[in-house]
């Protein structure tokens, strides 16, 4: 072949990858001919070359996102919340934990502190800096108080109200030698000023309540240009030793291993073989038939 043919098939080869994808076409521009017998008289694999270009998984500009690396870590020493719930009122009452938005009045006689600050300033934050407890411990002064369940509230300001029943007796166990005392890994809830939790506590029970913060937001890491989520990769402890070693590994983000993701692209072009026999196939779009060129 001469150069000039050459150059003229370097030509048509740059402008069919040009147009691969075009898609302008309307089916019954082209007439082939080989409408429903293709697969009778050419094989795909016959007259096509395939070019795969793969794109590598830890592309850092393409799945940063899915990094451990873009959220925060939360100390292991600042994920505590321990809630101390008394009821003095000489009669059964009903406890409110949390609801900010609500803010609603704890019943006379009954008191809620929070030991590593203030039930008040637990409330304000948990409306800028929402969080997730992942795990609980609760612990009762008497052990009939298992028999009454917590409510977990989700309050909305246009009225909408969903509640969730937690059982405490589910989450006893054998080896909890203690009666008054339940630790349940499983226990989750989202803190927002929309969530409460809701306890009928029994005349003269004190309820204290160990919640662990597994993820929050903090809405100041935007002022660097961070994330603002954050998210605590210690294991909590239970003090029972086997549990303990059982969770020592360390979990990715939100629980989400991040997805090795490979991109193929296959470019398709006419087989040398069936050029030198003079005629150009190429795929109609839509999949259905080949236009055909004679040169």
């Amino acid at each position: 072949m001469n150069p000039y043919n050459d150059e003229l098939m370097a030509y048509e080869d740059d402008a069919e990858d040009r147009y691969d994808d075009y898609d302008g076409y309307e089916e019954d521009d082209f007439d082939t001919g080989f409408e429903g017998n293709e697969d009778s008289y050419y094989d795909e694999d016959e007259y096509y070359d395939e070019e795969v270009e793969y794109i590598p998984a830890d592309d850092d500009d393409m799945y940063d996102s899915y990094k451990t690396t873009s959220i925060g870590r939360i100390d292991p020493n600042d994920r505590t919340l321990t809630v101390v719930v008394k009821n003095t009122s000489g009669a059964d009452a009903e406890a409110i934990l949390f609801g900010a938005n609500e803010e609603a009045a704890q019943p006379a006689g009954v008191t809620v502190t929070v030991e590593e600050s203030s039930h008040k300033e637990v409330r304000e934050e948990s409306k800028a800096n929402p969080f997730k407890i992942v795990g609980m411990k609760m612990s009762v002064s008497n052990p009939l108080q298992f028999d009454n369940v917590l409510k977990i509230n989700k309050r909305t300001a246009t009225g909408s109200n969903s509640v969730r029943v937690y059982q405490p007796r589910n989450a006893t166990s054998p080896q909890n030698f203690t009666q008054g005392l339940i630790d349940d890994h499983n226990f989750e809830m989202d803190v927002t000023g929309q969530d409460s939790i809701r306890l009928l506590l029994k005349d003269g029970v004190t309820v204290v309540f160990t919640f662990t913060i597994k993820a929050r937001a903090n809405m100041g890491n935007l002022l660097d240009g961070k994330n603002v989520a954050e998210l605590s990769t210690a294991p909590r402890t239970t003090g029972l030793p086997q549990l303990d070693l059982i969770r020592s590994k360390k979990p990715s983000a939100f629980g989400l291993k991040p997805k090795k993701l490979v991109k193929k692209i296959v470019r398709k072009r006419p087989s040398p073989v069936r050029r030198r026999r003079g005629i150009s196939m190429r795929r109609r779009p839509g999949g259905r038939g080949f236009l055909r060129r004679r040169r």
